[in-house]
């Protein structure tokens, strides 16, 4: 499980197909790695991914099938900046939100705006998962905890400030650019309990 306070932004050093898989490297700081073991998980721009190799700079994670489908990881190639964070302990400070790294769909970015102090990016996502967003609720893009500014017909914006845009993988987007997206947990637990 994972806050979605963003530890790191990482490079993917290398990204190769295995089978219907992909094996990714990481390059990443001595820091960031220093505590990190092989079976660990590490959200990788939001999907919770184990690591099954490591040195003092590099990790290596596998990303099967089902993984593919669901998240961008399948786009990610030699020199793609990644957002890192490693899962968090319980006595850790819960900073965020609670995300567990499982991306429930693929969103699109359709407009930046700038402001005055911070951007507003508008996410456009299918419309069956509207069901979870609810104003000034809890969302994550790209691993990254984020408040809902705006619920609309098709989208969901989020201001980004910029310590966000400095320290995250925000602060390259473009328009038209792709967001793994994290529903809030306690929303989609609600669901089942009602549908029951």
């Amino acid at each position: 499980m994972f806050t979605g306070i963003v530890e790191e932004i990482g490079l993917i050093q290398s990204a190769r197909n295995s089978g219907k898989g992909k094996v990714l490297v990481v390059r990443a700081a001595r820091k960031f790695l220093s505590d990190v073991r092989i079976d660990d998980s590490i959200s990788v721009s939001g999907t919770c991914l184990t690591v099954i190799r490591k040195t003092s700079t590099t990790f290596v994670v596998e990303a099967v099938e089902e993984t593919l489908k669901k998240t961008t990881t399948g786009s990610l190639r030699v020199g793609s900046k990644v957002n890192l964070e490693k899962a968090i302990k319980l006595s850790d400070r819960l900073g965020g939100h609670l995300v567990l790294g499982h991306v429930d769909t693929v969103g699109t970015i359709i407009n930046i705006t700038p402001q005055t102090l911070s951007w507003m990016f508008e996410v456009e996502f299918p419309l069956e998962y509207m069901k979870y967003v609810i104003p000034v609720g809890s969302i994550a893009f790209d691993g990254i905890s984020l408040t809902v500014a705006e619920r609309r017909a098709s989208s969901v914006v989020v201001a980004i400030i910029p310590h966000t845009m400095e320290k995250t993988i925000f602060g390259i987007k473009k328009k038209g650019d792709h967001v793994n997206i994290e529903f809030d947990l306690i929303g989609k637990y609600i669901e089942q309990f009602l549908r029951k």
